[in-house]
């Protein structure tokens, strides 16, 4: 088992790559152990296939640095915050013991989005009660519960907690969303339905968005974060 200093849960393969790729590469080349759990195969997705998309998953990682990525394959659309699922979550959480978690928006366009929100904090508050039994390799997990839950922010505009300068790595960050051909603009996929996302202006919303948030820092690019708890620093310096 390897231990994570940061674990990524988001629902669809490709939401990580857009909402915290930047930061994941930032931590990774400071020496952080960064991996990505997937919670469902984006099956239900218009363009593409599950099998596709995990291929995709799986280059963009490399592109990524991760040291772990998975999918724990709970269904597309119609999960729920339940106790079935949550475990599922907790068991991802229990294995890599990461510091801090990143997951989806609180609400937005995509309802998975805030569900899948709301189904990993749950979790990740969870993960930390010993009464709560889950197994690893036929051996009883620990409890472990993060320090930090934090949320990136997806289609809707949602006010940022935490900005984070991701300048230096946004090209890598481009590259890795571009892994997923089939969701994403490509001219081999142009006899398939086109999306939302599929359009070529989709990217250049993604850097509007990057943009508008670097700004507000004086920065070229950053992601923006959210979360429920205050945040806090030892050293005023550490701001700016």
């Amino acid at each position: 088992m390897i231990k994570l200093d940061i674990l990524v849960l988001p629902v669809h393969p490709d939401d990580a790559e857009l909402g915290c790729a930047g930061t994941i590469l930032k931590h990774v080349a400071n020496g952080k152990k960064v991996g990505i759990v997937d919670l469902t195969r984006g099956e239900l997705g218009t363009r593409g296939s599950a099998e596709i998309r995990e291929q995709e998953a799986t280059e963009a990682a490399g592109i990524l640095g991760l040291s772990v990525r998975e999918n724990i394959g709970i269904p597309d659309g119609f999960f729920q915050n339940t106790p079935e699922y949550q475990l599922k979550v907790i068991e991802a959480i229990r294995k890599y013991q990461p510091e801090i978690v990143i997951t989806n928006a609180y609400h937005d366009r995509h309802p998975d989005h805030g569900r899948a929100n709301e189904l990993v904090e749950a979790s990740a508050f969870l993960s930390g009660l010993r009464k709560i039994e889950t197994h690893f390799n036929g051996e009883i997990q620990q409890p472990w519960r993060p320090g930090l839950v934090l949320h990136f922010i997806q289609d809707n505009y949602i006010m940022p907690d935490i900005l984070i300068d991701v300048t230096e790595h946004w090209d890598k960050k481009i590259e890795s969303v571009l892994a997923y051909g089939s969701q994403f603009h490509n001219p081999e996929w142009q006899d398939e339905p086109q999306t939302y996302i599929s359009s070529p202006d989709f990217i250049k919303i993604i850097e509007a968005r990057a943009r508008e948030f670097g700004k507000s820092i004086s920065v070229k690019y950053a992601e923006g974060f959210t979360s429920r708890k205050i945040l806090g620093v030892d050293n005023l310096f550490d701001l700016r």
